[in-house]
C-alpha cells in the first residue's frame, strides 16, 4: 500500500480547537506517520488535498446491529443465516460509505463474517463483534413467539442466545470468546423489540454478570449491558460491566454508580426516533410500540443527567431492518443534547476507549489512518456530519475507500 498524505487538513476532534491546515501522513503499514509533514511530503505519496475543509478520526458506531435484517425478531429466527449475512454486507458497506470506519456490532457478527471483512471480500468498516447477545429465558434476547413451539434454546438465532444460570453463561462467554468476540452483550433489562418482556424489569442475576466479567476480563475483553432502568444500570456496573447501552431511564443515583464505577454509556438515540416515526413501515408491533414511547421521550435527558454526574458518554445507532439508513440522523440527535464537539468526541475518542481499542478514535501518531474529509467547516455548519448529500472522503487505513455524498449508491 502506497503512502497517503492529506494536505491543508483542518483536524477537527471534539477535544482541542482545529488550529491551522496541516498535513497528515500515513505510512504504508496504515499507521499515522506525521500529523504536521508540512511541505515534507515523500514523492511516492497519494496526495488528499483537503483544501481547509475539516478532517475528523473515523467515525465509530459502538451500537449496531448488522444481522438485525428486521424489526419483527421472529423473522430473524426464521430466516437462512445465508440471507442474514447477505443483507448485513449491504449494511456494513452503507455504513462506510457515511464515514464509519470501526462498528461494534453488540448482538450478532461472527468469525465468518470477519474473515470475509478482512479478506476483502465485501467492503466493510472494521468489524468488532461480540456475537449473539446472552439473554435470560423470557429475556430481552429470547425471540420466540409464544403461540409457537420452538427449540427451548433458540434465542433470536443470529443475534441471541438463551443461557439461564451462571456455569450455562461461563461457558458461553468462553465459547463467544474462542471464536474471536472482542467483548460479550449481556440483556440487564427488558426491551423494545423482544416481544414477552417488560422493559422495567431487572434481568440475570449479579452471579451470572459476575461470571461474564470474570471470563471476559481475564482474556482482556469487555461485557456491554443492554440497560435501561436504573436498578438494571447499577446491578451491570456492580458486577463489572464495561459499557452501559442505551440507558434512558437512568436517574442520578444510577448515573453516579456508573461514573464511579468509570463505566461508559452509549446512548442510541435514534432507534426509538426512527421507530416512532416509521414504526407502520417496519411492521413495529403494538408491543413494541408501546414500549418505544417509554424510552423515546426520556433519551436526552438520560445524557443530561449523565453527563452532570461525569458518566463517560459515547455513541452508537442500534438501528434494525430498513431504519438502518437513518445512522447518520443518530449523530444530529446527541448533537442536539450535547453540541457538535462532545458529539464528535463521543463517536471517535469515547469510543474507541470503550470498545478497548488505543489505536483508534484520534488523529495521532502511531493510530490507525481513519479519515473523514467532510465538505466544509464542521464547527460553523454542524449537518455536514450527518447531511447525506454532501461529499465526504472516507480513508480507512490510509486508503481512500469512498468520495461521494453517503447516500450515492443504492443499498
Amino acid at each position: 500500500m502506497s503512502l497517503l498524505a492529506v494536505t491543508n487538513a483542518r483536524v477537527v476532534n471534539g477535544i482541542t480547537p482545529p488550529g491551522e491546515p496541516r498535513t497528515i501522513l500515513v505510512g504504508a503499514d496504515g499507521l499515522i506517520a506525521n500529523t504536521d509533514a508540512g511541505s515534507d511530503i515523500p514523492a511516492s505519496a497519494v496526495v488528499v488535498d483537503a483544501a481547509g475543509r475539516s478532517v475528523l478520526p473515523g467515525l465509530i458506531d459502538a451500537h449496531i446491529h448488522i444481522y438485525a435484517m428486521s424489526m419483527i425478531m421472529d423473522e430473524i429466527n426464521r430466516a437462512p443465516l445465508s440471507y442474514i449475512a447477505l443483507k448485513g454486507s449491504q449494511r456494513l458497506a452503507g455504513a462506510l460509505r457515511r464515514g464509519f470506519t470501526t462498528l461494534r456490532d453488540v448482538a450478532g457478527g461472527d468469525i465468518g463474517l470477519d474473515r470475509a471483512i478482512k479478506e476483502g471480500v465485501i467492503p466493510s468498516p472494521r468489524l468488532l463483534y461480540t456475537g449473539p447477545a446472552i439473554s435470560q429465558t423470557g429475556g430481552h434476547g429470547d425471540g420466540r413467539n409464544p403461540h409457537y413451539e420452538m427449540h427451548p434454546d433458540c434465542g433470536c438465532l443470529a443475534m441471541s442466545v438463551i443461557c439461564d444460570g451462571a456455569d450455562a453463561i461461563r461457558a458461553k462467554v468462553r465459547d463467544l470468546l474462542r471464536t474471536g468476540s472482542c467483548g460479550i452483550k449481556l440483556m440487564v433489562s427488558g426491551g423494545v423489540a423482544s416481544p414477552t418482556d417488560p422493559i422495567m424489569v431487572t434481568q440475570l442475576s449479579p452471579e451470572e454478570i459476575q461470571a461474564a466479567t470474570y471470563e471476559a476480563n481475564r482474556r482482556g475483553a469487555h461485557v456491554a449491558a443492554h440497560a435501561y432502568p436504573p436498578e438494571a444500570i447499577k446491578l451491570a456496573v456492580e458486577n463489572g460491566v464495561r459499557t452501559i447501552e442505551h440507558a434512558n431511564l437512568i436517574d442520578v443515583e444510577a448515573a453516579k454508580a456508573v461514573a464511579a464505577a468509570g463505566a461508559y454509556i452509549i446512548p442510541t438515540l435514534v432507534t426509538y426516533d426512527a421507530m416512532n416515526r416509521r414504526g407502520d413501515e417496519v411492521r413495529l408491533t403494538p408491543e413494541s410500540a408501546a414500549k418505544n414511547t417509554v424510552v423515546l421521550e426520556a433519551g436526552k435527558e438520560a445524557i443530561r443527567i449523565a453527563r452532570a454526574a461525569g458518566c463517560k458518554i459515547g455513541w452508537g445507532s442500534d438501528l434494525m431492518g430498513d431504519l438502518e439508513d437513518e445512522e447518520l440522523a443518530g449523530l444530529r440527535l446527541q448533537a442536539e443534547v450535547e453540541g457538535i464537539e462532545r458529539t464528535i468526541e463521543a463517536a471517535t475518542a469515547t469510543n474507541a476507549e470503550a470498545i478497548q481499542r488505543p489505536d483508534l478514535g484520534k488523529i495521532e501518531v502511531g493510530r490507525v489512518g481513519d479519515l473523514l474529509i467532510l465538505d466544509g467547516d464542521v464547527l460553523a455548519d454542524p449537518a455536514l456530519l450527518w447531511d447525506e448529500t454532501k461529499t465526504r472522503t472516507v480513508i480507512q487505513g490510509g486508503k481512500v475507500v469512498s468520495c461521494a455524498p453517503a447516500a450515492s449508491q443504492p443499498q
